[in-house]
């Protein structure tokens, strides 16, 4: 059976809706204007404190102000650990594929370089935290992905082989190259590069898809 590491955002759920919520907040807490959800959009993936930087320098900050930036991160981190998952979506067939390969015996973790905490309770609110037990947020170790290190932990942590990870981005797709583990590529995230400028094992349009794959991969 195979170790089968997942991404959170863009990859099981669709987050931005409450990103963007949060940084709202945030914004209209420190009496500046909205952003606009796409390019919130634009700005996820490489954690808390890369979007706050993107977002300080949208609106001609300087992100290596680390005053401001931690007062903004302080800010946007209270809006957002309010309600994490209050208008975010898994996306279609996520939940069936999962059961599925928990039924198969595959070992299954969490790789996110979103914060833990609200990536608990991300899966919580979703009653994925029993399918998705082992976590390693964006404040687990040093270092966040596109560093190799955070998917290596998970991989060693699950003790199992082969080492699958799925994920939806440029984020994903270096981490796995950097960390010498498959990726398999869920098309519709965050990803705004094409499919073939990523470094990737297999694509999948729908989790539907995914089971089929990665028994194929498994029985290699």
């Amino acid at each position: 059976m195979a170790a089968i590491i997942f991404d959170l955002d863009g990859t099981l759920v669709d987050s931005v809706p409450d990103i963007h919520a949060a940084v709202t907040l945030m914004l209209a807490d420190h009496q500046a204007s909205p952003m606009d959800m796409s390019q919130v959009r634009s700005f996820i993936g490489n954690g808390v404190p890369a979007l706050i930087s993107k977002v300080m320098e949208a609106r001609d900050e300087d992100p290596a102000d680390a005053k401001r930036h931690a007062q903004l991160e302080a800010t946007f981190m209270r809006h957002y650990t309010a309600a994490p998952a209050k208008l975010s979506q898994l996306f279609p067939g996520v939940r069936k594929a999962l059961l599925k390969l928990q039924g198969a015996g595959h070992a299954m973790a969490l790789c996110t370089n979103k914060p833990i905490i609200p990536a608990r309770a991300m899966l919580a609110s979703f009653e994925l935290e029993n399918l998705l037990p082992l976590v390693i947020g964006g404040d687990s170790l040093p270092v966040r992905k596109p560093d190799p290190a955070p998917l290596h932990a998970a991989a060693r942590a699950m003790g199992a082989d082969p080492v699958l990870y799925i994920g939806d981005s440029e984020v994903d797709a270096e981490a796995a190259e950097r960390a010498a583990i498959p990726l398999m590529l869920f098309t519709q995230g965050y990803r705004k590069s094409p499919i073939a400028a990523l470094t990737h094992s297999a694509t999948f349009d729908h989790f539907d898809e995914l089971p089929r794959l990665i028994s194929r991969f498994a029985d290699r």
